[in-house]
């Protein structure tokens, strides 16, 4: 028995060394995160100063969040990030590194949640926050927000590692509290919405506005972008061109025919920004989906997905709908073609399949190739004959071609089953829809795009240019 006691001592310092190594190791896996490190500017002037980008474990040990290590020596430090699967020490033991190349993270804007109610700061409260959001789940970054004289405003950004963790926060019962008190909490676009619509922002405003919401300044992609370089700090080979795809910057690829497209694995799923209409009775008005949406959207006009003779479809936004937009697209569109219409939202392999698909067309467009079926003509505007064609815009048989009607559409402003068009569109130049991922058309009152499984026709909805880099 007295031995059993005297080992305890020893068992216990051996835990809380374990526990010490770990806690080192997890916050130097954070400094070099694709979560952190490329929106550090002092850590990736570190991480670039090199070609094979070793850093000193020396400066790494002198963050203000390690010196609680300190008097455990910098050898300690060392063999504790010997036991990490992300990183590597050099053969010195004096430097380190990832064991991959930087990439940039997908969905960290919708596995982003803020929170509101929490006391002055403190010198621990950084830690003590880290430790709160992480009893939810795996925590990527805990941003305590401040003001320009870089007060703490007593909330914070979060990003969780997966959006189960962000449901699980979101929907705790009984609510999070901090010292006893319920703190505000929403996710981070709800929170952007809500900024919008205080300040009466619209349209473009109300985008840039949420890109200054979010931005945290410094960002390596968005600078190597504009130097044309990738990931590693090499020249690319030539200049790549973005899709803004829900928030989410995705690289446009060429394929061997030239025409535009994006690997699936590239593509975000972003969930909740689709939705899916029954009782259409088989045809679909274009206007009775697109216009109304526009208006209670701030002018974006939405991406539908319609077959002919089909009594659904599915309607993509430019962001993830709360259930205030969902009871706002149901009020707002009763019917279709005259025939009332129930909507829903859509399971989750309908709405990733959807979502592929809109980046396809996007990145189709965004070379000059929309979805087949559709023609540039010689001299201008779709069909020949200088602005439009013969016997005026669109092609032959008057303004909008053969149908009667404008931009390939019917006179009775339904789809067409025998050809798609393109409204407004200008040569060589690719565009994208403001604040969503389809690749359109100028001009802000061009219909939106409607992608069909059986035969193609598209109408592609407002634009702007696309980034390149």
């Amino acid at each position: 028995m007295a031995a059993e006691v005297a080992d305890q001592p020893k068992d216990l310092k051996s835990n809380e060394e374990e526990k010490n190594k770990l806690k080192a190791t997890r916050q130097v896996e954070f400094y070099f995160a694709d979560s952190n490190l490329p929106y550090d500017k002092f850590m990736w002037t570190l991480y670039s100063k090199e070609p094979d980008h070793w850093v000193p474990i020396q400066t790494i040990a002198s963050f203000k969040r390690m010196r609680e290590f300190e008097p455990l020596g910098i050898d300690w430090v060392v063999n504790a990030l010997q036991l990490s699967d992300f990183l590597e020490v050099d053969e010195t033991k004096t430097k380190l590194r990832r064991r991959t190349e930087v990439t940039e993270p997908k969905d960290q804007f919708q596995r982003s949640i803020y929170a509101k109610g929490f006391d002055d700061e403190t010198s621990t409260l950084q830690t003590e926050l880290e430790e709160f959001f992480d009893q939810y789940g795996r925590v990527n970054a805990v941003r305590m927000r401040r003001d320009q004289e870089k007060k703490f405003k007593g909330s914070v950004f979060v990003e969780f590692a997966d959006f189960t963790t962000v449901e699980k926060f979101l929907n705790h019962d009984p609510k999070p509290t901090w010292n006893a008190t319920e703190l505000v909490i929403m996710s981070k676009e709800a929170y952007c919405d809500m900024k919008v619509q205080e300040k009466g922002l619209k349209g473009r405003s109300a985008e840039t506005r949420k890109d200054v919401i979010s931005n945290r300044g410094f960002n390596a992609f968005r600078l190597m972008r504009g130097e044309g370089k990738d990931a590693s700090g090499g020249k690319d080979s030539e200049k790549e061109v973005y899709l803004d795809f829900l928030g989410h910057k995705v690289r446009i690829h060429k394929d061997g025919q030239g025409n535009g497209t994006v690997k699936e694995e590239d593509v975000p799923f972003v969930p909740g920004a689709t939705l899916r209409f029954d009782g259409c009775g088989g045809s679909v008005t274009w206007s009775d989906i697109k216009e109304p949406i526009k208006q209670k959207f701030n002018g974006k006009a939405p991406f539908i997905k319609y077959t002919t003779g089909d009594d659904f479809g599915l309607v993509g936004f430019h962001k993830v709908l709360s259930e205030e937009d969902i009871a706002t697209v149901k009020e707002t569109v009763t019917s279709i073609n005259s025939n009332e219409v129930s909507w829903s939202v859509p399971d989750e392999d309908s709405e990733k399949t959807f979502q592929l698909e809109r980046a396809q067309t996007a990145a189709r467009n965004a070379f000059g190739q929309p979805d087949r079926g559709h023609q540039r003509g010689r001299g201008g505007r779709p069909g020949r004959g200088g602005r439009g064609g013969r016997g005026g815009r669109g092609s032959r048989g008057g303004r909008g071609g053969g149908g009667g009607g404008r931009d390939g559409r019917r006179a009775d402003g339904k789809a067409r089953d025998d050809e798609s068009a393109v409204a407004g569109e200008k040569r060589k130049r690719p565009v994208e829809p403001n604040g969503a991922p389809d690749v359109g058309t100028r001009g802000t009152n061009a219909p939106p795009v409607l992608l069909t499984t059986k035969k193609v026709k598209t109408n592609e909805g407002e634009a702007k240019p696309a980034e390149t880099s």
